[in-house]
């Protein structure tokens, strides 16, 4: 039999570690930018790091390819449903997706940029990390 707990640890990890350096961003790149007077100083990098983490976090829930006989009362695995390891060649695609959508900034990630303090320099990173990671859910479904 199947022990979904024993699966549903790690994800829950990663979502905490996710949660808390999003809200450690948040309230970091808030006391630098007041203390600097920029906007969005360019000496905060914690931003990259939660939109990073949440593309390649994101990216790991869907399977990678669904069958036919899967999706219509087939036999398959729930781990794979819930939590799907990358390869390396989607963490190198996740990585690449994200800095080409952190510097693109595609609807709404520059309307992010405009809320206030820390949320606006953290928020443009996180559109950015859920494209990249709809970019990783396509590679995936393809085969990568």
């Amino acid at each position: 039999m199947y022990d979904i707990a024993r699966h549903t640890g790690p994800l829950y990890f990663e979502l905490a570690t996710l949660v808390v350096i999003s809200l450690v961003g948040v309230w970091t790149a808030s006391r630098t930018a007041g203390y600097l007077g920029s906007k969005d100083p360019q000496i905060v990098v914690i931003d990259e790091v939660a939109g990073q983490y949440l593309a390649l976090f994101a990216g790991s829930l869907l399977p990678g390819r669904f069958e036919a006989l899967q999706i219509f009362g087939g036999p398959y695995s729930a781990r794979s449903f819930l939590w799907y390891p990358l390869s390396w060649n989607c963490v190198l695609a996740g990585f690449i997706l994200f800095r080409v959508f952190d510097i693109w900034k595609p609807f709404p990630a520059r309307q992010a940029e405009s809320l206030p303090r820390g949320w606006g320099i953290m928020a443009d990173d996180w559109v950015a990390g859920l494209y990249a990671a709809f970019g990783i859910w396509i590679l995936r479904a393809l085969g990568l």
